[in-house]
């Protein structure tokens, strides 16, 4: 059902831009015969142009997860306030993004900033093809500004790591180790009713997690305190965990395919792959050299240029 239903939104998206670029044609031919005005004929290419370029941002997303919903979360770099601050600003930028594109958004777990901004926080934005366009947005994000929170007013660098998985549902088979699991209870902080800090609700699971090539072992860590309920906790817990060991398998059968993007950077803590200037009024991309001035709209969420020049550069390299 799940492929029908895909095959069917490209049929029905391919005969929308097939009307489209019909409705160019002949709105050639009518301004030929002066029936319409070349203000209307630019108008109605430029509709077509716009939705052929977005099924064609939509073709690069054939990876197996990049059709579904996606967990984000933001840690704060070193630079104390200054960059729990800039972590803050980013969470915005991604929910102003998430809501202007019609997603479904929850504020799993935060952790605000001593001062001022947040320490970290993971989201979940929940709808079609979620993580295929915020996949993107994996790695460290760099802001050189004026601080507002420095006496001298200098020029300051701060950084924060965006790290972006696919949120698995029920139809994605992932095994999990009972054995492994141990879970903490502690109390909520917060706003929120008579239960906050009186009732364990928060939850923290740990998983010890081996690698079934390499041997390495690790602990995932995950924290829920999203309802007042500690079950609820628990499966949003493990739903978490769940996509965590999902995205682990997906990179390693994605590594087989990155011929194409050997050149590129590594996204992870360390290789910055977006600088965000303000003073110089400029938001530039490292991976595409794609870069706009217009930097207040990229701080209230206006980014699909920068997915759109990440897809096409480096999207649709599957191999069938």
């Amino acid at each position: 059902m799940r492929k029908v239903k895909a095959l069917k939104q490209w049929i029905e998206q391919y005969e929308e831009v097939d009307a489209l670029t019909e409705e160019v044609s002949v709105s050639l031919e009518f301004y030929e015969e002066k029936l319409v005005t070349e203000e209307e004929v630019d108008l109605a290419y430029q509709k077509a142009l716009d939705k052929i370029e977005a099924l064609e941002m939509k073709n690069m997303l054939q990876e197996e997860a990049d059709q579904m919903s996606c967990s984000l979360k933001i840690n704060a770099g070193a630079g104390g306030t200054e960059s729990q601050d800039w972590s803050q600003m980013l969470m915005r930028m991604y929910l102003q993004w998430a809501e202007s594109n019609h997603y479904k958004v929850t504020i799993s777990t935060i952790q605000e900033g001593d001062d001022a901004g947040i320490k970290t926080c993971t989201i979940e934005i929940e709808g079609d093809y979620a993580y295929g366009y915020l996949k993107s947005e994996n790695g460290v994000h760099r802001l050189v500004r004026v601080s507002p929170f420095n006496a001298q007013g200098k020029r300051m660098t701060s950084f924060a790591s965006v790290f972006v998985t696919p949120l698995v549902d029920d139809s994605i088979e992932v095994v999990v180790d009972p054995s492994c699991v141990t879970w903490d209870l502690f109390r909520s902080g917060g706003a929120g009713g008579q239960n906050v800090n009186k009732v364990e609700t928060g939850v923290r699971l740990r998983y010890k997690y081996k690698d079934p090539d390499t041997g390495t072992e690790e602990e995932l860590l995950i924290e829920n305190t999203e309802t007042r309920s500690q079950l609820d906790n628990r499966e949003n817990a493990m739903r978490r965990l769940r996509s965590l060991l999902y995205d682990k398998q997906l990179q390693k059968r994605l590594t087989k395919q990155r011929e194409v993007e050997a050149g590129k950077k590594k996204i992870e803590w360390g290789s910055q792959i977006r600088s965000y200037v303000f003073d110089d009024r400029r938001v530039k991309d490292h991976r595409t050299n794609y870069q706009t001035s217009d930097v207040n709209g990229v701080m209230n969420g206006k980014i699909d240029a920068f997915i759109k020049a990440y897809l096409m550069e480096f999207g649709g390299n599957r191999k069938d």
